[in-house]
């Protein structure tokens, strides 16, 4: 029970002890005593008793520790507390969300240890923590538990999480700036010792600083400890770099060029037709199903957008598949979004249908088996078609690297077209302010050949 009637006495010395010191002090009916080999010793102690007395904390009748003591005596540890906070986001979560949960914590717990004498080879905790630790599965009942509790961890797993638990601090003792800075360090740095990417260390961070306010919300910490510590996140530069973006004519002849790529790249053609004339999302294509196409025979067609399938693994989905289906990125899970096709992929799109046909479930796009369609697969064809139309310095460099290269293209045909940034921001399915932090050149540069534009109406007006 916790209870404000304390009293504090003064230290007693006792000539005849090897802790001479002690420091006495009543909680309620209960009297408590702690000696201490040095004075020193024996005045911080008290201070510390005083101190809390001075704050209004209570005491606790039956260890006689003051409340925050109390608390950080039963708080559990931060690898306990990180579990708590997966499974706690783990339902609500998609599969790539999950995943990356997962890594931030595996990438940081191993710093919050007391001590690392014993610590298991780092391959082998970094498995245990992403893998088992920070993973649910469904029991037979179909409910969601951690999977160390479904499933028999392999000797060398089932080690290192005894070593974590063992070892890892307690959640309040991230009060201190000493431990936030080493987990902060730790994001910093991919397995190998190399810098990770800013975009990378920016999403570990969110990830840190919520499992830290779920502390909070569980009352095992007062206050963000992340605020006591000087430090920031790299700058991201999410402008797109439009050296190595293709112009419309590149762009143009990789993709005739993947369509030569026999029988898997005919299949593909279309496929990287919509990332460039409608710069939709590879997962959005993949996702792309007949009922969503809308493709007259003259003129301009439409693709509805509703859904995207990105790759994660089956460890993360609800399904058990490798593909996750979700709504479309940062958007509400029923949303969708038109984008108008002209009339040349309006074209692609029919000869696909008609050469190959759909999957059963009204998919345009299949992998080579039926499945859905493998980033390993278009990416292949990709580089093959690549390497045909490029020159070998050029292939070399980062000019039309991945498939993505082709959204880009779209979205910046599109601004260089005269498309309002508004109306290119819907269509590619972007805000406003994304599209003006990516595509920042682009926009700069259609505002001076607008400017200009301007100034000859101008010039016009001023001679009537």
């Amino acid at each position: 029970m916790l209870t404000y009637d304390v009293d504090i006495w003064s230290i007693r010395k006792r000539a005849d002890r090897a802790k001479p010191h002690q420091v006495r002090w009543r909680v309620g009916a209960n009297t408590f005593g702690k000696s201490f080999k040095l004075s020193t010793q024996a005045d911080g102690r008290r201070n510390e008793l005083l101190n809390a007395l001075r704050e209004r904390e209570p005491f606790d009748t039956e260890t006689g520790l003051p409340e925050s003591e109390l608390k950080a005596l039963q708080a559990p540890t931060w690898y306990a507390h990180a579990r708590e906070y997966a499974a706690m986001k783990w339902t609500r979560a998609s599969a790539k969300h999950r995943a990356g949960i997962a890594d931030a914590l595996a990438t940081l717990t191993p710093v919050l240890v007391t001590d690392t004498r014993g610590m298991p080879e780092q391959r082998v905790l970094r498995r245990a923590l992403y893998s088992w630790a920070f993973q649910l599965q469904k029991d037979s009942e179909g409910k969601w538990k951690p999977r160390t509790e479904v499933e028999e961890p392999p000797k060398d797993v089932a080690a290192a999480l005894a070593w974590m638990a063992k070892k890892s601090v307690t959640v309040t003792a991230l009060s201190s700036p000493v431990h936030v800075r080493a987990a902060l360090e730790s994001l910093q740095l991919k397995l190998n010792g190399e810098p990770a990417a800013a975009n990378t260390v920016k999403r570990k961070e969110t990830v840190f600083t919520n499992a830290l306010r779920f502390a909070i919300e569980r009352e095992l910490l007062v206050t963000l400890p992340t605020t006591k510590v000087d430090w920031e996140a790299p700058e991201a530069d999410d402008e797109v770099d439009f050296r190595f973006v293709p112009g419309p004519r590149l762009s143009r002849r990789i993709i005739t060029a993947t369509g030569d790529q026999g029988d898997r790249g005919r299949h593909l053609r279309a496929f990287f037709g919509c990332l460039y004339y409608a710069a939709a999302r590879p997962a959005e294509a993949t996702a792309l199903t007949l009922s969503d196409c809308t493709l007259p025979e003259t003129g301009w067609g439409e693709l509805l957008l509703s859904k995207s399938t990105p790759r994660v693994g089956s460890a993360w989905t609800n399904t058990g598949e490798s593909f996750d289906s979700r709504g479309l990125k940062r958007r509400a899970r029923n949303a969708t979004r038109s984008v108008p096709i002209p009339p040349v992929l309006v074209r692609m799109l029919r000869d696909h249908i008609k050469e190959f046909g759909v999957a059963e479930d009204g998919r345009l796009f299949r992998a080579s088996r039926g499945g859905h369609l493998l980033s390993k697969e278009y990416g292949e064809t990709w580089q093959a078609a690549r390497r045909t139309v490029l020159s070998e310095a050029e292939a070399a460099s980062p000019l039309a690297a991945k498939p993505y290269s082709l959204r880009h293209a779209g979205v910046s045909l599109w601004l260089t077209s005269g498309v309002a940034p508004a109306e290119v921001a819907r269509r590619a399915g972007h805000s406003i302010a994304v599209l003006f932090r990516f595509y920042a050149k682009v926009i700069h540069g259609s505002q001076q050949h607008f400017n200009e534009k301007i100034d000859k109406a101008l010039m016009e007006t001023n001679k009537q």
